[in-house]
């Protein structure tokens, strides 16, 4: 295959970085095969030259090349005292030439996971966590979040005894003392990231201003390095103009301090040109060193749903995506050799009413056959003695989530080199009255020196950002047998 497809680092020049959000299954996989037959050597395709670490993309032996990930505590075994071989992908890599940034597992602590009275500073259970977790993220990673409580955490009632956490303000609170202690302990091998959140304006704005101390060399020698841009911060583009340039006046988006800022959970495709405008007037007018990146868990959740990527569709003027759909799950295929991406077409559309022409083949879809995915036929019993639905095993997962990670890595450069080309979607044109494309606003109002023109600029173009959709998601339904499934087929290893 071509370097464009093969070599997806060389590939990024200065778009936005997209960071796949890794499950801990697929680290699994990769990781254990290191110590011993963790799959069966004979059910990895041939063309996995490399074994499993064919579909490591942070390894030189990936048979596609990736230098940029994110994964979570919230995976891990956290214990950095213990060799972990589940987590071998991620504690080894060769730091070099992979660049990965840890994501603290505020989130569990939002789902009650982390029992704990996390505004109680003294709270033994906390204390623990909070320490495991620095531990953790200094000792593997080049950029990581703190560990916020996010301000969304008010609204899962059934976790609040659980966490000690009930409103926004202990939410601040929460997150304050994990700040302190962050800053008190950090060993300094890994930069953090000061985590925003708020669902309101106000309290976004309310948010930043407790917050944004962590993040000032003139009161803390170990200052966070960059930003992460979390709640409302992360999908209302309002919101977001507005902090950009209140960090800017306040001397917090310094080149060779604070460089990075990340956007979280963020996988709507148009947002891949989106981020990187802004990446590049920042660039542009006040610190050239400046980066934004992005994560999104898609492509394993798709994998997980029984969806595979097969078609991006990016038009000019129109709306962008990438679409994926129902992956083969049929029995009578465990024996066939036809070519995955061409029996997928036939497949499809022998079910569907709209008909495919092509499918986005990726270097882990040129080697694979039908018979890779569908791997039991009738009658064939499953790993735990059963005869199941699906024609599916574990490894099938694996593989469409190796496919699905390559497409939407690809999907975010081509978005990228067409929009370069002046293919520009729909959602960053607002034509209601005078033609306004928004990178051209957005250099505008980077560009001022003053930061009330700013402000007022981005105020008079209110109606353009509540036209620009923060979400998440990507087309397709959700399959039947591989789907329901699921869970019973993790438990087989």
């Amino acid at each position: 295959m071509t370097e464009l497809l093969t070599n997806l680092t060389a590939q990024q020049k200065d778009y936005a970085i997209f960071l796949p959000a890794i499950s801990g299954f697929y680290v699994q996989h990769i990781s254990k095969q290191r110590f011993g037959d963790f799959i069966n050597p004979d059910r990895i395709p041939s063309h996995f030259v490399n074994g499993l670490e064919s579909a490591n993309w942070l390894a030189p032996e990936g048979m596609y090349k990736y230098a940029f990930s994110l994964y979570s505590a919230g995976h891990a075994n956290l214990d950095t005292n213990k060799k972990i071989e589940g987590e071998d992908m991620i504690r080894n890599r060769n730091r070099n030439t992979s660049f990965v940034v840890g994501d603290s597992g505020g989130f569990q602590i939002a789902k009650g996971i982390w029992k704990a009275n996390w505004k109680d500073p003294n709270c033994p259970k906390a204390s623990t966590k909070r320490k495991e977790v620095l531990t953790w993220l200094d000792s593997y990673f080049d950029y990581a979040m703190i560990l916020d409580i996010p301000a969304w955490v008010r609204h899962t009632e059934n976790v609040h005894k659980d966490i000690g956490v009930s409103t926004y303000e202990d939410a601040v609170t929460a997150t304050e003392i994990n700040n302190e202690y962050f800053i008190r302990n950090r060993n300094g091998n890994c930069k953090y990231l000061n985590v925003l959140h708020g669902e309101t304006h106000s309290d976004a704005e309310n948010w930043y201003q407790r917050m944004k101390k962590y993040s000032d060399p003139k009161q803390y020698s170990n200052h966070f390095e960059g930003w992460a841009m979390g709640g409302q911060n992360m999908c209302d583009m309002h919101i977001i103009l507005k902090r950009l340039v209140t960090i800017m006046r306040d001397g917090l988006l310094e080149k060779g301090v604070h460089d990075w800022m990340h956007f979280l959970g963020t996988s709507k495709i148009e947002w891949a040109v989106l981020l990187t405008d802004i990446q590049r007037a920042i660039r542009k007018h006040y610190n050239e060193n400046f980066i934004v990146s992005y994560d999104a868990a898609t492509p394993f959740l798709s994998a997980v749903n029984a969806n595979v990527y097969y078609e991006i569709d990016m038009q000019d003027r129109k709306k962008w995506l990438y679409r994926g759909g129902n992956g083969i799950d049929d029995k009578s295929f465990a024996q066939d050799t036809t070519p995955y991406g061409q029996a997928f077409i036939t497949h499809w559309n022998n079910n569907q009413e709209r008909k495919l022409h092509t499918f986005l083949e990726s270097p882990i879809t040129q080697g694979l056959t039908a018979k890779d995915i569908c791997t039991y036929a009738k009658g064939d019993l499953n790993k735990i003695g059963r005869e199941g639905k699906t024609s599916w095993d574990t490894f099938s997962y694996f593989l469409l989530m190796a496919h699905n990670v390559w497409a939407h890595i690809y999907a975010t450069q081509e978005a990228n080199r067409l929009y370069d080309e002046g293919v520009i979607p729909s959602v960053l044109i607002y034509e209601k009255h005078d033609r306004v494309v928004f990178k051209d606003i957005i250099d505008e109002i980077i560009s001022c020196a003053d930061s009330d023109k700013a402000f007022k600029l981005i105020d008079e173009h209110s109606r353009f950002w509540t036209s620009i959709i923060g979400s998440r998601g990507m087309t397709g339904k959700r399959a039947t047998n591989a789907l329901t499934q699921f869970d019973n087929l993790f438990k087989e290893i």
